[in-house]
């Protein structure tokens, strides 16, 4: 192809013609010359929809409204906002002053890395094989998407099974080892590993999905060229495969961080943020405070504390989306 031939394809693509930018497409104009139907009846469009936008602004809105009220004041799930305590700022100072919530926060950040990047290694590893012609491949990815779709209610119940007492399977084969008595729930170190885990485990699947989703849009003559100049499998994989999917790659993290931050019945449900709260997170821990020491005004600082930390991550993965500019 001629440059000639390239730049006309380009302009063509822009709109624009062989002597500069074509004429503007005419507005459309009713057979009187006048506005359109639907030019014409805009306002009542309007009239029928503004219903639904009230219905969706009040019922996104007024809980946001109203738990910040909560956060700002001294009462309990039970109370009304007029005959609770105002406090102010108070509940923030307190929660930002508490050992507690420091506690709490760092597991939350160790909690999310290890499920962020855990399950993205793991479901892009598990996308590339995919890829490959392996034996019975349509069987292997429903089996590998079990994790993702079994409730997480029966997983935490099976994971409790394998490891809540010393004749759990897991120990048991443990002790095979020379490891006697591993108790996986009564070990702070190890409760926390085992979170973190079954995080991965359940996470996978959702991080499969999509990098087998981005990898199915990457053209494969790209890797024919790669191949042709010389290109190794690892020079391959680092110099195209992460950049041409680095895009789903960062939605990917940005869902996964919100996800992991928000996840109340993974931890919950196996471990209620013990033993001595090693495995409580911040959502776990504003739920204690709000449900259980009916404390809902720091509860409710803690969440819109939490929710602060996820807009500016979000914010910053996002940005990292729109520099990326693949050609």
């Amino acid at each position: 192809m001629t440059a000639n031939a390239a730049e006309g394809l380009k302009r063509a693509r822009r709109g624009v013609g062989v002597a500069g930018r074509g004429p503007a497409a005419p507005a459309p104009r009713g057979p009187n010359g006048g506005r359109t139907t639907l030019g014409r009846s805009w306002p009542t469009l309007s009239a029928f929809a503004l219903p639904s936008l009230i219905l969706l602004i009040l019922l996104n809105l007024f809980p946001v409204i109203y738990a910040f009220l909560q956060s700002l004041q001294n009462g309990t799930p039970s109370t009304l906002p007029w005959e609770a305590d105002f406090v102010g700022l108070q509940n923030y100072v307190t929660v930002l002053t508490s050992p507690q919530f420091w506690q709490a926060a760092e597991f939350t950040l160790i909690f999310t890395i290890v499920g962020v990047f855990g399950s993205w290694v793991v479901g892009l590893g598990l996308a590339l094989l995919l890829r490959t012609k392996i034996p019975a491949n349509t069987t292997f990815k429903v089996l590998l998407l079990l994790p993702w779709i079994v409730p997480i209610v029966v997983s935490s119940t099976a994971w409790n099974w394998l490891v809540a007492t010393p004749q759990s399977p897991l120990p048991i084969i443990f002790s095979w080892f020379g490891m006697d008595n591993v108790n996986f729930l009564g070990d702070p170190l190890l409760a926390q590993i085992l979170v973190c885990i079954f995080k991965v485990w359940i996470s996978f699947p959702f991080m499969m999905m999509m990098m087998s989703s981005a990898l199915a849009s990457v053209d494969t003559n790209v890797y024919e060229a790669a191949k042709v100049d010389g290109a190794g499998s690892w020079h391959t994989f680092t110099g195209i495969t992460l950049p041409m999917i680095s895009r789903t790659t960062y939605i990917s993290w940005i869902l996964m961080t919100i996800f992991c931050v928000n996840d109340f019945p993974t931890i919950f449900l196996l471990t209620q943020g013990g033993p001595v709260n090693a495995t409580t997170t911040l959502i776990v821990l504003a739920y204690q405070y709000a449900f259980q020491n009916l404390q809902t005004g720091i509860g409710t600082a803690i969440a819109f504390i939490m929710t602060a930390v996820l807009v500016v991550i979000s914010v910053v993965l996002y940005q990292q989306i729109k520099k990326v500019n693949i050609e």
